[in-house]
């Protein structure tokens, strides 16, 4: 029995590489995981919701057709309960330039909500806290990748990042960073 389930978690697995870490990602297609991805089934720390939120529940994510941490944390994001248009484009170059995301501030996908613009791996806690202050800023970002964010999660490897608040005129904010989390 042991060897069966094995077997159909090694072939239900992906393995996705971003700037040369190793991420494994899995759909769990045994009858013990249906339904469920790596990240419920293994459990982390951006699974525990700490923000209520009544607010607007869809979002459109923009991300690229290859890339597997973005689909990662589209799952963190419906885990907390929102409603996914996933939207996969060769140009992300053309929806950055569109949403007036400076290269600095850039991630790989980018995500709007309300008309907000959230770029990257963003707690989605993090983005419903933002989402009730309604401040007058373009939106959030995690520039880069850092590991151990939602969708970047590698094992006990977590780097220090921050979320920074951007606007129009290109002034840019700290609204939270993450240290040891």
């Amino acid at each position: 029995m042991w060897k069966s389930n094995l077997l159909i978690a090694i072939a239900s697995v992906t393995v996705v590489t971003v700037t040369g870490v190793i991420y494994v990602a899995s759909s769990h297609n045994d009858p013990n995981h249906t339904n469920r991805s790596e990240t419920e089934v293994l459990g982390s720390v951006w699974d525990r919701e700490t923000e209520s939120y009544s607010g607007n529940m869809n979002m459109t994510v923009y991300r690229s057709p290859s890339c597997g941490c973005c689909g990662v944390w589209i799952e963190h994001a419906k885990h907390h309960g929102f409603q996914i248009t996933d939207i996969t484009t060769d140009d992300m170059e053309a929806v950055k330039r569109e949403h007036n995301i400076p290269r600095d501030l850039a991630s790989c996908h980018t995500t709007i909500i309300d008309g907000y613009v959230m770029e990257g791996h963003i707690p989605v806690d993090d983005i419903k806290r933002f989402l009730k202050q309604t401040p007058n800023v373009v939106g959030l970002t995690v520039p880069g990748m850092p590991l151990g964010t939602p969708g970047m999660e590698a094992g006990d490897r977590k780097q220090p990042f921050d979320i920074l608040a951007f606007d129009r005129n290109g002034q840019v904010q700290v609204f939270k960073h993450y240290e040891n989390y």
